[in-house]
């Protein structure tokens, strides 16, 4: 069982930068690889940026590509996503994500996930 609260959400100017945090609980961590989402209001839960469970290799969305970057520390179970240049269409709830499934990384898809985060509050003024 992992248990997953994000941090570090709230209110900034378009072309601002943010930086979330995800603290995992259990001590399976290190063999999760790990995911970003979002949801804004009326719209799907959308990937933004996953992490592997090894090697850290990292893939992202095309919309934050450049933006965005996901980092994990292992030694104390969590996971950050640093945002930069921010723009109004990132505003969204923001959800950390766990997966406990065999492979390096889960992919892009949400049922692929295991754990979920309560969500932070992301929004950018114009």
């Amino acid at each position: 069982q992992v248990k997953l609260v994000e941090s570090g959400g709230g209110l900034v100017q378009a072309g601002g930068s943010l930086r979330l945090s995800c603290a995992a609980s259990g001590r399976t961590f290190s063999s999760n690889s790990m995911g970003w989402f979002r949801q804004a209001p009326g719209k799907e839960r959308e990937f933004v940026v996953g992490i592997s469970r090894s090697d850290s290799r990292t893939y992202y969305a095309d919309s934050v590509k450049g933006r965005f970057t996901i980092s994990r520390d292992n030694a104390k179970n969590t996971v950050y996503l640093q945002m930069n240049r921010l723009k109004p269409d990132d505003t969204a709830v923001y959800y950390c994500a766990a997966s406990a499934g065999s492979a390096a990384s889960a992919g892009t898809a949400p049922f692929r996930y295991d754990y979920w985060g309560q969500g932070t509050q992301v929004t950018v003024s114009s």
